[in-house]
Protein backbone atom coordinates (compact mmCIF):
# COMPACT_ATOMS: atom_id res chain seq x y z
CA UNK A 1 0.00 0.00 0.00
CA UNK A 2 1.20 3.57 -0.66
CA UNK A 3 2.76 5.34 2.23
CA UNK A 4 1.08 8.77 1.39
CA UNK A 5 -2.41 6.39 1.80
CA UNK A 6 -1.49 5.12 5.32
CA UNK A 7 -0.76 8.14 6.90
CA UNK A 8 -3.56 9.98 5.63
CA UNK A 9 -5.96 11.89 8.86
CA UNK A 10 -2.76 11.03 11.10
CA UNK A 11 -1.80 14.50 12.37
CA UNK A 12 1.24 14.50 10.22
CA UNK A 13 3.19 18.15 10.55
CA UNK A 14 5.76 17.39 8.60
CA UNK A 15 7.74 15.25 5.65
CA UNK A 16 11.12 14.32 4.57
CA UNK A 17 11.35 12.75 1.89
CA UNK A 18 9.18 10.59 -0.73
CA UNK A 19 5.23 9.29 0.06
CA UNK A 20 4.88 7.80 -3.25
CA UNK A 21 6.35 4.51 -1.61
CA UNK A 22 4.87 1.25 -1.12
CA UNK A 23 4.63 -0.18 2.22
CA UNK A 24 4.73 -3.61 2.89
CA UNK A 25 4.01 -3.99 6.84
CA UNK A 26 3.67 -1.71 9.81
CA UNK A 27 5.23 -2.08 12.89
CA UNK A 28 5.83 -0.37 16.09
CA UNK A 29 8.16 -3.16 17.44
CA UNK A 30 11.35 -2.86 16.18
CA UNK A 31 12.15 -6.04 16.40
CA UNK A 32 9.63 -7.13 13.78
CA UNK A 33 10.30 -4.97 11.47
CA UNK A 34 10.90 -6.09 7.50
CA UNK A 35 12.07 -5.24 4.41
CA UNK A 36 9.95 -1.97 3.37
CA UNK A 37 8.23 -1.71 6.50
CA UNK A 38 7.20 1.84 8.46
CA UNK A 39 7.83 1.79 11.62
CA UNK A 40 6.10 4.41 14.06
CA UNK A 41 8.28 5.22 17.12
CA UNK A 42 6.20 5.54 20.26
CA UNK A 43 7.26 6.93 23.26
CA UNK A 44 5.93 4.67 26.27
CA UNK A 45 5.29 4.89 29.74
CA UNK A 46 8.76 2.77 29.94
CA UNK A 47 10.80 2.68 26.51
CA UNK A 48 10.87 5.26 24.24
CA UNK A 49 10.10 3.74 20.11
CA UNK A 50 12.98 6.70 19.08
CA UNK A 51 15.54 4.97 20.42
CA UNK A 52 15.34 2.13 17.78
CA UNK A 53 14.76 4.00 14.92
CA UNK A 54 18.41 3.22 13.81
CA UNK A 55 18.18 -0.50 14.86
CA UNK A 56 14.52 -0.52 12.50
CA UNK A 57 16.31 1.17 9.67
CA UNK A 58 18.89 -1.14 10.08
CA UNK A 59 16.47 -4.32 9.69
CA UNK A 60 14.81 -2.77 6.26
CA UNK A 61 12.17 0.13 7.40
CA UNK A 62 11.85 2.30 4.42
CA UNK A 63 9.80 5.12 6.65
CA UNK A 64 9.59 6.25 9.79
CA UNK A 65 6.89 8.25 11.80
CA UNK A 66 7.78 9.93 14.61
CA UNK A 67 7.27 12.72 17.13
CA UNK A 68 11.09 13.89 17.32
CA UNK A 69 11.81 14.64 14.13
CA UNK A 70 15.82 15.99 15.25
CA UNK A 71 16.58 12.43 16.74
CA UNK A 72 15.00 10.35 13.48
CA UNK A 73 16.94 12.58 11.12
CA UNK A 74 20.43 12.13 13.70
CA UNK A 75 19.67 8.15 13.61
CA UNK A 76 19.20 8.10 10.07
CA UNK A 77 21.57 10.42 8.46
CA UNK A 78 22.81 9.77 5.52
CA UNK A 79 20.33 7.10 4.59
CA UNK A 80 17.20 7.34 1.85
CA UNK A 81 14.69 6.99 4.00
CA UNK A 82 11.18 8.95 4.53
CA UNK A 83 10.65 10.51 7.91
CA UNK A 84 7.53 11.74 8.77
CA UNK A 85 6.77 14.04 11.84
CA UNK A 86 3.49 13.76 13.69
CA UNK A 87 1.54 15.64 16.64
CA UNK A 88 1.08 12.17 18.85
CA UNK A 89 3.17 8.93 17.33
CA UNK A 90 0.07 6.68 19.73
CA UNK A 91 -3.12 8.50 17.76
CA UNK A 92 -0.72 8.40 14.25
CA UNK A 93 -0.18 4.63 15.06
CA UNK A 94 -3.99 3.52 15.60
CA UNK A 95 -5.30 5.85 12.31
CA UNK A 96 -2.38 3.85 10.35
CA UNK A 97 -3.25 1.07 11.34
CA UNK A 98 -6.74 1.34 10.61
CA UNK A 99 -5.07 2.60 6.95
CA UNK A 100 -2.95 0.16 6.24
CA UNK A 101 -6.16 -2.82 6.74
CA UNK A 102 -8.67 -0.66 4.57
CA UNK A 103 -10.36 0.43 8.08
CA UNK A 104 -12.67 -2.79 8.32
CA UNK A 105 -14.63 -1.52 11.32
CA UNK A 106 -16.11 0.62 8.39
CA UNK A 107 -17.34 -2.52 6.97
CA UNK A 108 -18.88 -4.32 9.78
CA UNK A 109 -20.84 -3.42 12.76
CA UNK A 110 -18.72 -2.47 15.37
CA UNK A 111 -19.66 -2.22 19.20
CA UNK A 112 -17.81 -1.28 21.76
CA UNK A 113 -18.45 -1.19 25.85
CA UNK A 114 -16.83 0.78 28.27
CA UNK A 115 -17.01 1.22 31.96
CA UNK A 116 -15.81 -0.51 35.60
CA UNK A 117 -17.68 -3.92 35.73
CA UNK A 118 -19.54 -5.73 33.54
CA UNK A 119 -18.18 -5.91 29.91
CA UNK A 120 -16.58 -9.01 29.39
CA UNK A 121 -19.92 -10.60 30.31
CA UNK A 122 -21.76 -8.23 27.77
CA UNK A 123 -19.65 -8.32 25.05
CA UNK A 124 -19.02 -12.31 24.99
CA UNK A 125 -23.17 -12.88 25.53
CA UNK A 126 -23.94 -10.15 22.59
CA UNK A 127 -21.36 -12.59 20.60
CA UNK A 128 -23.01 -15.58 21.64
CA UNK A 129 -26.55 -14.10 21.03
CA UNK A 130 -25.93 -12.38 18.04
CA UNK A 131 -24.53 -16.18 16.60
CA UNK A 132 -27.44 -17.79 17.85
CA UNK A 133 -29.85 -15.01 15.98
CA UNK A 134 -27.54 -16.72 13.12
CA UNK A 135 -25.13 -13.81 12.86
CA UNK A 136 -21.21 -14.12 11.59
CA UNK A 137 -19.84 -12.07 14.77
CA UNK A 138 -16.61 -11.52 15.84
CA UNK A 139 -15.15 -10.60 19.79
CA UNK A 140 -12.69 -8.77 21.27
CA UNK A 141 -12.52 -9.40 25.05
CA UNK A 142 -10.27 -9.73 28.14
CA UNK A 143 -10.53 -13.23 27.91
CA UNK A 144 -10.54 -14.09 24.16
CA UNK A 145 -10.85 -13.23 20.40
CA UNK A 146 -12.97 -14.81 18.34
CA UNK A 147 -13.12 -14.41 14.27
CA UNK A 148 -16.94 -16.20 13.97
CA UNK A 149 -16.39 -19.29 16.33
CA UNK A 150 -12.25 -19.48 16.44
CA UNK A 151 -10.61 -18.37 18.94
CA UNK A 152 -7.83 -17.46 20.77
CA UNK A 153 -6.25 -16.27 23.85
CA UNK A 154 -6.32 -12.61 24.45
CA UNK A 155 -3.27 -10.44 25.81
CA UNK A 156 -5.02 -6.84 27.38
CA UNK A 157 -8.54 -5.72 27.73
CA UNK A 158 -8.53 -3.65 24.72
CA UNK A 159 -5.33 -4.59 21.94
CA UNK A 160 -3.16 -2.38 20.38
CA UNK A 161 -3.72 -0.61 17.27
CA UNK A 162 -2.22 -3.18 14.82
CA UNK A 163 -3.75 -6.21 16.56
CA UNK A 164 -7.41 -4.70 16.52
CA UNK A 165 -7.30 -3.98 13.07
CA UNK A 166 -5.65 -6.78 11.92
CA UNK A 167 -8.35 -8.80 14.15
CA UNK A 168 -10.94 -6.93 12.41
CA UNK A 169 -10.03 -6.92 8.79
CA UNK A 170 -9.69 -11.39 9.57
CA UNK A 171 -13.28 -11.11 10.68
CA UNK A 172 -14.04 -9.05 7.46
CA UNK A 173 -12.53 -11.22 5.06
CA UNK A 174 -14.89 -14.29 6.79
CA UNK A 175 -17.85 -12.74 6.11
CA UNK A 176 -18.12 -11.64 10.03
CA UNK A 177 -21.20 -8.90 10.21
CA UNK A 178 -21.00 -7.69 13.48
CA UNK A 179 -18.04 -7.15 16.11
CA UNK A 180 -18.17 -6.74 19.71
CA UNK A 181 -15.41 -5.17 21.78
CA UNK A 182 -14.24 -4.32 24.99
CA UNK A 183 -13.19 -0.54 25.43
CA UNK A 184 -10.99 -0.02 28.44
CA UNK A 185 -10.24 3.60 30.18
CA UNK A 186 -6.62 3.13 29.43
CA UNK A 187 -7.31 1.77 25.61
CA UNK A 188 -8.71 4.91 25.51
CA UNK A 189 -6.58 6.95 26.58
CA UNK A 190 -3.54 5.40 24.43
CA UNK A 191 -5.51 6.16 21.53
CA UNK A 192 -5.77 2.19 20.97
CA UNK A 193 -9.23 2.84 19.57
CA UNK A 194 -8.50 5.78 17.43
CA UNK A 195 -9.46 5.67 13.95
CA UNK A 196 -12.21 3.27 14.75
CA UNK A 197 -16.20 4.04 13.69
CA UNK A 198 -18.54 2.36 16.36
CA UNK A 199 -22.12 2.14 15.27
CA UNK A 200 -22.55 1.67 19.49
CA UNK A 201 -21.24 2.34 22.33
CA UNK A 202 -22.41 1.32 25.66
CA UNK A 203 -21.93 2.35 29.54
CA UNK A 204 -22.10 -0.07 31.79
CA UNK A 205 -20.85 1.38 35.28
CA UNK A 206 -18.27 3.54 36.79
CA UNK A 207 -16.72 2.57 40.42
CA UNK A 208 -13.40 2.40 41.96
CA UNK A 209 -10.65 0.78 39.54
CA UNK A 210 -7.46 1.66 37.60
CA UNK A 211 -6.16 4.46 40.02
CA UNK A 212 -2.68 3.17 39.63
CA UNK A 213 -3.19 4.67 36.45
CA UNK A 214 -4.96 7.55 35.92
CA UNK A 215 -4.21 8.89 39.74
CA UNK A 216 -7.68 10.51 40.39
CA UNK A 217 -11.47 9.28 39.59
CA UNK A 218 -12.07 12.48 37.67
CA UNK A 219 -9.49 11.62 34.88
CA UNK A 220 -10.65 7.86 34.91
CA UNK A 221 -14.42 9.14 34.36
CA UNK A 222 -12.70 11.69 30.94
CA UNK A 223 -11.14 8.75 29.64
CA UNK A 224 -14.25 7.06 29.91
CA UNK A 225 -16.18 9.94 28.48
CA UNK A 226 -14.17 10.18 25.81
CA UNK A 227 -15.13 7.52 23.98
CA UNK A 228 -18.69 8.49 23.81
CA UNK A 229 -17.06 11.85 22.96
CA UNK A 230 -16.06 10.27 19.69
CA UNK A 231 -19.17 8.74 18.51
CA UNK A 232 -20.14 9.82 15.05
CA UNK A 233 -23.70 11.22 14.67
CA UNK A 234 -25.06 8.33 13.13
CA UNK A 235 -23.68 5.65 16.16
CA UNK A 236 -26.09 5.19 19.65
CA UNK A 237 -24.53 5.74 22.92
CA UNK A 238 -26.32 2.96 25.30
CA UNK A 239 -26.18 4.32 28.77
CA UNK A 240 -27.23 3.06 32.23
CA UNK A 241 -28.77 5.66 34.02
CA UNK A 242 -29.11 4.34 37.08
CA UNK A 243 -25.25 4.85 37.72
CA UNK A 244 -24.77 8.19 38.57
CA UNK A 245 -22.46 9.21 36.11
CA UNK A 246 -24.96 7.61 32.86
CA UNK A 247 -25.92 10.74 31.72
CA UNK A 248 -22.79 12.63 32.49
CA UNK A 249 -21.28 9.74 30.13
CA UNK A 250 -23.50 11.21 26.69
CA UNK A 251 -23.67 14.63 27.68
CA UNK A 252 -21.38 15.72 24.66
CA UNK A 253 -21.46 12.68 22.60
CA UNK A 254 -22.91 13.31 18.50
CA UNK A 255 -24.60 9.92 18.48
CA UNK A 256 -28.35 9.16 19.50
CA UNK A 257 -28.62 8.44 23.44
CA UNK A 258 -30.62 5.57 24.33
CA UNK A 259 -31.25 4.54 28.30
CA UNK A 260 -32.03 2.01 30.48
CA UNK A 261 -32.61 1.40 33.98
CA UNK A 262 -33.29 -1.31 36.22
CA UNK A 263 -34.67 0.96 39.09
CA UNK A 264 -36.51 4.08 36.80
CA UNK A 265 -38.11 4.78 33.70
CA UNK A 266 -35.93 4.38 30.74
CA UNK A 267 -36.25 3.60 27.31
CA UNK A 268 -35.56 -0.10 28.06
CA UNK A 269 -36.37 -1.54 31.82
CA UNK A 270 -35.64 -4.30 33.29
CA UNK A 271 -37.07 -6.17 36.85
CA UNK A 272 -35.98 -9.10 38.96
CA UNK A 273 -38.82 -11.00 39.98
CA UNK A 274 -37.27 -13.85 41.55
CA UNK A 275 -34.02 -15.63 41.05
CA UNK A 276 -32.01 -18.82 42.90
CA UNK A 277 -28.57 -20.03 41.99
CA UNK A 278 -30.12 -21.58 39.10
CA UNK A 279 -31.08 -18.21 37.21
CA UNK A 280 -33.42 -15.81 37.56
CA UNK A 281 -37.05 -14.45 36.20
CA UNK A 282 -36.64 -11.30 34.25
CA UNK A 283 -39.23 -8.33 33.33
CA UNK A 284 -37.95 -7.28 29.98
CA UNK A 285 -39.91 -4.14 28.99
CA UNK A 286 -42.91 -5.75 30.39
CA UNK A 287 -42.15 -9.15 29.06
CA UNK A 288 -41.71 -11.88 31.06
CA UNK A 289 -37.83 -13.68 30.23
CA UNK A 290 -35.84 -16.66 32.10
CA UNK A 291 -31.58 -15.97 32.40
CA UNK A 292 -29.00 -18.78 34.29
CA UNK A 293 -27.32 -15.87 34.71
CA UNK A 294 -27.66 -14.59 39.01
CA UNK A 295 -27.93 -11.25 40.44
CA UNK A 296 -28.62 -7.27 39.91
CA UNK A 297 -25.02 -6.90 38.14
CA UNK A 298 -26.31 -9.32 35.51
CA UNK A 299 -29.80 -8.14 35.08
CA UNK A 300 -27.98 -4.63 34.44
CA UNK A 301 -25.58 -6.40 31.98
CA UNK A 302 -28.65 -8.39 30.20
CA UNK A 303 -30.36 -5.05 29.89
CA UNK A 304 -27.73 -3.92 28.05
CA UNK A 305 -27.18 -6.78 25.85
CA UNK A 306 -31.32 -6.30 25.58
CA UNK A 307 -30.96 -3.05 24.52
CA UNK A 308 -28.24 -3.09 22.37
CA UNK A 309 -29.86 -5.63 20.07
CA UNK A 310 -33.15 -3.30 20.02
CA UNK A 311 -31.14 -0.36 18.25
CA UNK A 312 -29.26 -2.69 15.64
CA UNK A 313 -32.69 -4.10 14.31
CA UNK A 314 -32.85 -7.71 16.12
CA UNK A 315 -36.69 -8.51 16.85
CA UNK A 316 -38.02 -8.20 20.39
CA UNK A 317 -39.30 -12.08 21.24
CA UNK A 318 -36.29 -13.39 19.26
CA UNK A 319 -33.92 -11.35 20.93
CA UNK A 320 -35.65 -12.33 24.33
CA UNK A 321 -35.43 -16.11 23.48
CA UNK A 322 -31.92 -15.83 22.39
CA UNK A 323 -31.46 -14.57 25.69
CA UNK A 324 -33.04 -16.99 27.74
CA UNK A 325 -29.90 -19.51 26.40
CA UNK A 326 -27.34 -17.53 27.23
CA UNK A 327 -24.41 -19.11 29.71
CA UNK A 328 -22.19 -17.11 32.21
CA UNK A 329 -18.88 -15.57 30.63
CA UNK A 330 -16.00 -17.68 32.01
CA UNK A 331 -15.29 -17.29 35.49
CA UNK A 332 -18.62 -15.02 36.35
CA UNK A 333 -20.32 -16.76 39.54
CA UNK A 334 -19.59 -19.97 37.98
CA UNK A 335 -20.70 -22.86 40.13
CA UNK A 336 -19.28 -25.61 41.58
CA UNK A 337 -21.14 -28.41 43.96
CA UNK A 338 -19.46 -30.09 46.52
CA UNK A 339 -20.31 -33.08 49.37
CA UNK A 340 -21.99 -31.44 52.03
CA UNK A 341 -23.64 -29.60 50.07
CA UNK A 342 -21.37 -26.90 49.69
CA UNK A 343 -21.46 -24.21 46.51
CA UNK A 344 -18.16 -23.07 45.81
CA UNK A 345 -18.53 -19.72 43.67
CA UNK A 346 -16.00 -18.50 41.18
CA UNK A 347 -16.08 -15.13 40.09
CA UNK A 348 -13.70 -11.97 38.80
CA UNK A 349 -14.78 -9.55 41.18
CA UNK A 350 -11.26 -7.66 42.16
CA UNK A 351 -12.87 -4.44 42.29
CA UNK A 352 -14.64 -2.96 45.37
CA UNK A 353 -18.19 -2.48 43.70
CA UNK A 354 -17.71 -6.40 41.95
CA UNK A 355 -16.51 -7.72 45.09
CA UNK A 356 -20.31 -6.27 47.23
CA UNK A 357 -22.28 -6.72 43.83
CA UNK A 358 -21.47 -10.46 43.58
CA UNK A 359 -21.77 -11.14 48.04
CA UNK A 360 -25.51 -9.11 48.32
CA UNK A 361 -26.37 -11.55 45.24
CA UNK A 362 -25.13 -14.53 47.08
CA UNK A 363 -26.54 -13.45 50.48
CA UNK A 364 -29.82 -12.55 49.17
CA UNK A 365 -30.13 -15.87 47.08
CA UNK A 366 -29.23 -17.43 50.12
CA UNK A 367 -29.57 -15.56 53.67
CA UNK A 368 -29.52 -18.28 55.88
CA UNK A 369 -25.95 -19.97 54.35
CA UNK A 370 -22.90 -19.18 56.18
CA UNK A 371 -20.91 -17.28 53.58
CA UNK A 372 -17.36 -17.36 53.02
CA UNK A 373 -15.45 -14.97 50.64
CA UNK A 374 -11.52 -15.65 50.06
CA UNK A 375 -9.84 -12.80 47.88
CA UNK A 376 -6.55 -11.06 47.55
CA UNK A 377 -6.00 -7.91 45.37
CA UNK A 378 -3.72 -7.44 42.72
CA UNK A 379 0.22 -6.22 43.24
CA UNK A 380 1.30 -3.19 41.35
CA UNK A 381 -2.27 -1.99 41.11
CA UNK A 382 -4.31 0.52 42.85
CA UNK A 383 -3.73 0.28 47.09
CA UNK A 384 -6.79 2.49 47.73
CA UNK A 385 -9.18 -0.28 46.73
CA UNK A 386 -7.73 -3.23 49.47
CA UNK A 387 -9.19 -1.80 52.15
CA UNK A 388 -12.36 -0.84 50.73
CA UNK A 389 -13.08 -4.42 49.66
CA UNK A 390 -12.13 -5.66 53.11
CA UNK A 391 -14.73 -3.26 54.45
CA UNK A 392 -17.63 -5.07 52.23
CA UNK A 393 -16.21 -8.26 52.73
CA UNK A 394 -16.82 -8.41 56.61
CA UNK A 395 -20.12 -6.36 56.11
CA UNK A 396 -21.50 -9.41 54.11
CA UNK A 397 -19.61 -12.42 54.90
CA UNK A 398 -19.46 -14.75 58.14
CA UNK A 399 -16.09 -15.70 57.12
CA UNK A 400 -13.08 -14.06 55.62
CA UNK A 401 -9.85 -15.83 53.96
CA UNK A 402 -7.60 -13.18 52.59
CA UNK A 403 -5.00 -14.74 50.60
CA UNK A 404 -2.99 -13.64 47.33
CA UNK A 405 -4.03 -12.50 43.92
CA UNK A 406 -1.49 -11.92 41.12
CA UNK A 407 1.02 -10.28 43.78
CA UNK A 408 3.71 -9.48 40.80
CA UNK A 409 6.82 -7.89 41.98
CA UNK A 410 4.69 -6.78 45.38
CA UNK A 411 5.04 -8.66 49.00
CA UNK A 412 2.03 -10.88 49.46
CA UNK A 413 2.37 -10.16 52.33
CA UNK A 414 2.62 -6.53 52.44
CA UNK A 415 -0.87 -6.17 50.23
CA UNK A 416 -2.41 -8.60 52.71
CA UNK A 417 -1.18 -5.73 55.44
CA UNK A 418 -3.16 -3.21 53.17
CA UNK A 419 -6.35 -5.20 53.15
CA UNK A 420 -6.55 -5.98 56.97
CA UNK A 421 -6.02 -2.26 57.34
CA UNK A 422 -9.93 -1.85 56.24
CA UNK A 423 -11.00 -5.15 58.47
CA UNK A 424 -12.54 -3.86 62.35
CA UNK A 425 -11.67 -5.76 65.11
CA UNK A 426 -15.06 -7.86 64.29
CA UNK A 427 -13.80 -8.41 60.86
CA UNK A 428 -10.02 -9.37 61.68
CA UNK A 429 -11.83 -12.04 64.30
CA UNK A 430 -13.54 -13.93 61.76
CA UNK A 431 -10.31 -13.55 59.09
CA UNK A 432 -7.85 -15.94 58.75
CA UNK A 433 -4.82 -14.80 56.05
CA UNK A 434 -2.91 -17.77 54.03
CA UNK A 435 -0.30 -16.64 51.77
CA UNK A 436 -0.91 -19.20 49.59
CA UNK A 437 -3.94 -19.17 47.44
CA UNK A 438 -4.09 -23.04 47.23
CA UNK A 439 -4.03 -23.50 50.68
CA UNK A 440 -6.40 -21.13 51.20
CA UNK A 441 -8.83 -22.59 49.17
CA UNK A 442 -8.74 -25.88 50.91
CA UNK A 443 -8.94 -24.02 53.82
CA UNK A 444 -11.80 -22.29 53.07
CA UNK A 445 -13.40 -25.43 52.17
CA UNK A 446 -12.59 -27.45 55.38
CA UNK A 447 -14.01 -24.99 57.68
CA UNK A 448 -17.00 -24.88 55.40
CA UNK A 449 -20.38 -26.24 57.10
CA UNK A 450 -23.08 -28.00 55.61
CA UNK A 451 -24.27 -26.05 53.07
CA UNK A 452 -22.48 -23.32 52.90
CA UNK A 453 -21.53 -20.87 49.88
CA UNK A 454 -17.66 -20.22 49.14
CA UNK A 455 -17.00 -17.27 47.07
CA UNK A 456 -13.60 -17.25 45.53
CA UNK A 457 -13.00 -13.72 44.43
CA UNK A 458 -10.40 -12.04 41.98
CA UNK A 459 -9.22 -14.57 39.39
CA UNK A 460 -12.41 -15.65 37.56
CA UNK A 461 -11.25 -16.92 34.15
CA UNK A 462 -7.64 -16.78 34.27
CA UNK A 463 -5.72 -20.05 34.46
CA UNK A 464 -2.78 -18.79 36.02
CA UNK A 465 -0.91 -16.42 38.63
CA UNK A 466 1.78 -14.19 38.70
CA UNK A 467 4.01 -14.05 41.98
CA UNK A 468 7.10 -11.71 40.93
CA UNK A 469 7.93 -12.18 37.66
CA UNK A 470 6.78 -15.43 37.12
CA UNK A 471 3.19 -16.49 35.29
CA UNK A 472 2.58 -20.05 37.68
CA UNK A 473 -0.40 -22.26 36.24
CA UNK A 474 -3.40 -22.08 38.88
CA UNK A 475 -7.27 -22.67 37.73
CA UNK A 476 -9.72 -22.39 40.70
CA UNK A 477 -11.98 -24.72 38.64
CA UNK A 478 -9.23 -27.74 38.55
CA UNK A 479 -8.28 -27.00 42.44
CA UNK A 480 -11.66 -27.22 43.83
CA UNK A 481 -12.85 -30.22 41.71
CA UNK A 482 -9.73 -32.18 42.81
CA UNK A 483 -10.58 -31.13 46.21
CA UNK A 484 -14.08 -32.60 45.81
CA UNK A 485 -12.63 -35.70 44.49
CA UNK A 486 -10.84 -36.16 47.76
CA UNK A 487 -13.60 -35.91 49.84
Amino acid sequence: MRLEKIIAGCGVTAVLGRTDIDVSAVCNDSRKVTCGALFVAVKGYAIDGHSFIAKAVDLGASAIVCEDLDSAKKQTEGRDITLIQVESSRYALAVIAANFYDNPSHKLTLVGITGTNGKTTTVTLLHRMFTALGYNCGLLSTIANYVGMRGTEAVNTTSDPLTINSLLNEMVEAGCEYCFMEVSSIGVEQDRVAGLKFKVGIFSNLTHDHLDYHKTFAEYLRCKKLFFDTLPSDAYAVTNIDDRNGMVMVQNTRAEVVTYSCRKMADHTCRIIEQSFEGMLLRMDGCESWSSLIGVHNAYNLLAIYTTAIVLGADRQEALVAMSSLRPAPGRLENIRGPRDISVIIDYAHTPDALENVLKTLREIAPDRELICLFGCGGDRDRTKRPEMAAIAQKFADRIIVTSDNSRTEKTADIMADIKAGLDLSGRARSLFIEDREEAIRTAIMIAGQGATILLAGKGHETYQIIGTEKRHFDEKEIVTDIFKGQ
